[in-house]
């Protein structure tokens, strides 16, 4: 059932007028949550050239897709693990804190992933990143959601700066296109003495990139204010020590197991179907038309221009899935009935993009790219609108993390390695169609169980946050 806008009841405070302060929070806050997928998206992006240089391996090898797996999963597993850490002393040490230091812990990462000279240091400088990134998306929704206690301006809010995240994908895109056809012009990163075989790889200047924003979050957060309930029942000694025990109680525990199990059927769909769109460019007969001939260098560099193009549609579906969602939480008041505005017609579309689309033509991927983004990344949103809503402010930061860590980047992004695993092929020209044919199908099952989980998923309060 559609209602119209919610509006405030007479206990529930009143929308107030954005100064100059919730300006800033809101800027500071959708930049931060555009280079959290910034950095992220940046894996599929500069997987395939990295390894080939790294390691030497061919795509569709055992050893190529063992070290595609390694790259999307264990970064992943690292930012679940110290993700969910971080949300815990989100509750204990205060929102601002901790998220001024996850943006130098990625920020530094980010730097250092530039310089690496092995396939091992780089796995290592990607954890480092995902664990910013993990710590800090967390800290970030609880902050932004305690700052506006009007229930429509903390929906807007949260809804609008998230929508920048899918203008990060579109910008990493974007970067990573630019790098590939100018990187020859760049200093070279072997000025540092560092035995590195191609100096001027465009990976590398695309994941030193993820450094510069970093640079305005880190001057301005720590002068922002704190979470104002957190802090007040802090300074009154009423503040309750948070516990990971806390949201398994009964009165949290179906919230908890339903809210990880959706959020890793999210990620699955992104990490097991969507981010190995650049693994499938090179198999479609527009892109081995254009690289007929030529010689390895300039076909890599036309097949990588090419799948940042594809990236770019997928983020732009994205953009306009959060926006959708942004919009549509305004009027749709069961949450269920929200979620499932992208579930039901993602059983088609994911199949279709990938069985079809993404093995007969470019023209066909591009769009369908589109939607798969648009259905997938809107979920993502709604889970930063929803999850501060379903934990009190004690728990606020750990049930988050619980569920975004261990259900997303943990549980969510393993279908990257399952992708990886079923990818194997000794057939170099059928690797990029085996991608595709084992992501539509990753893509319909986490769909599928995602919607049934739907319907167990408990309605939150409408109005003021739980205390």
């Amino acid at each position: 059932m559609v209602h119209t806008p919610r509006t405030s009841s007479p206990a529930t405070p009143d929308a107030r007028p954005l100064g100059a302060v919730e300006w800033t929070i809101c800027a500071i806050a959708a930049i931060g949550f555009a280079f959290d997928i910034y950095e992220i998206l940046m894996a599929p992006l500069i997987v395939r050239p990295a390894l080939m240089e790294l390691t030497g391996a061919t795509p569709g090898s055992p050893v190529f897709q063992m070290w595609v797996g390694r790259l999307f999963y264990i970064p992943a597993f690292a930012g679940g693990i110290f993700g969910l850490i971080g949300g815990y002393l989100t509750d204990r040490l205060g929102r601002r804190r901790v998220l001024t230091y996850s943006i130098l812990i990625y920020a530094v990462g980010a730097f250092a992933s530039g310089f690496v000279t092995s396939i091992e240091q780089l796995l290592v400088m990607r954890c480092i990143v995902f664990v910013g990134v993990c710590v800090e998306f967390v800290a970030a929704v609880a902050w932004l959601a305690e700052l506006f206690p009007n229930p429509a301006q903390r929906e807007k809010v949260l809804g609008y700066t998230q929508a920048f995240s899918s203008l990060g994908g579109i910008l990493v895109a974007t970067i990573n296109g630019y790098c590939v056809a100018h990187a020859a012009t760049f200093p070279a990163v072997s000025a540092l003495g560092l035995d590195i075989v191609d100096p001027h790889a465009a990976w590398r200047y695309t994941v030193m990139s993820g450094f510069i924003p970093a640079i305005p979050l880190i001057v301005i957060r720590p002068f922002l204010p704190e979470s104002p309930v957190w802090q007040q029942k802090r300074a009154a000694g009423t503040l309750r020590r948070p516990s990971l025990a806390a949201i398994f109680a009964p009165a949290l525990l179906k919230t908890t197991l339903i809210t990880t199990l959706m959020y890793a059927m999210v990620y699955g769909a992104a990490f097991g179907a969507i981010q190995q769109i650049p693994q499938m460019v090179p198999g479609l007969p527009e892109v081995r038309e254009a690289v007929q001939g030529l010689k390895p260098p300039a076909a890599a560099r036309i097949t990588q221009e090419i799948a940042a193009s594809v990236t770019s549609m997928q983020e732009l579906g994205g953009l306009a899935g959060r926006v959708l969602m942004a919009v549509a939480a305004l009027y749709i008041v069961s949450r269920r009935k929200l979620v499932r505005l992208f579930q039901v017609p993602g059983l088609v579309v994911l199949p279709l993009a990938f069985a079809w689309a993404a093995t007969s033509s470019l023209s066909a991927l591009k769009p369908m790219a589109f939607l798969a983004g648009l259905l997938t990344t809107g979920q993502m949103s709604f889970w930063g609108n929803y999850l501060p809503r379903a934990y009190p402010m004690y728990l606020r930061g750990t049930g988050e993390s619980f569920a975004a860590n261990i259900g997303g980047r943990l549980i969510g992004t393993s279908f990257a390695w399952v992708a990886a695993t079923l990818a194997v092929t000794s057939d170099r020209a059928y690797a990029p169609t085996k991608v595709a044919l084992v992501a539509a199908g990753i893509g319909f099952s986490v769909y599928l169980v995602g919607l049934v989980a739907s319907f167990w998923l408990p309605e939150p309060p409408a109005e003021a946050l739980p205390d």
